[in-house]
């Protein structure tokens, strides 16, 4: 049986990035959450702009810079529900997406799936985590049709 989603989307960066609302319909980033759910979630996804995303990502890991993704997970213990908030920073991820070679939508399609895991509990901090982390999000885009995020494009 598929996870249960409570999907909450936040974009007030719509104004500024009104193709990237375009893009992201909820029914779209429901599907690429809950590719990515191995349990029930409560997660809100959030788009911003760069002084939003810098402003976050300051206050709460002291990087005065703004991220692709930042994840808040809200899980003390493994018991507790998956619940937690994704911040999508939208000018890094276009710049990104430009910079790679990729489609806007499959480097989109990538934090999320990378961002739910890490509300999961998934991290990268060591080696052996950050392989398994990759190799599950490399399943997981091939599964949603896109490549391997971590395969350069030639």
């Amino acid at each position: 049986m598929m996870p249960r989603l409570t999907l909450t989307l936040q974009f007030p960066a719509a104004k500024t990035y009104p193709s990237h609302k375009a893009m992201l319909p909820r029914a779209t980033v429901a599907r690429w959450i809950k590719a990515s759910l191995f349990a029930d979630a409560e997660l809100t996804v959030r788009f911003v702009d760069e002084e939003e995303g810098r402003t976050l990502n300051r206050t709460y890991r002291q990087k005065d810079y703004a991220t692709n993704v930042l994840t808040f997970a809200y899980a003390e213990s493994e018991d507790d529900p998956v619940a937690g908030d994704l911040i999508l920073c939208c000018p890094v991820v276009e710049r990104e997406a430009a910079e790679q070679g990729k489609p806007l939508a499959a480097h989109y399609a990538h934090l999320i799936v990378h961002g739910t895991l890490h509300a999961q509990g998934y991290d990268h901090e060591v080696e052996s985590e950050a392989q398994e982390m990759e190799s599950i999000e490399a399943d997981i885009m091939q599964s949603l049709g896109f490549s391997d995020p971590y395969v350069p494009l030639a």
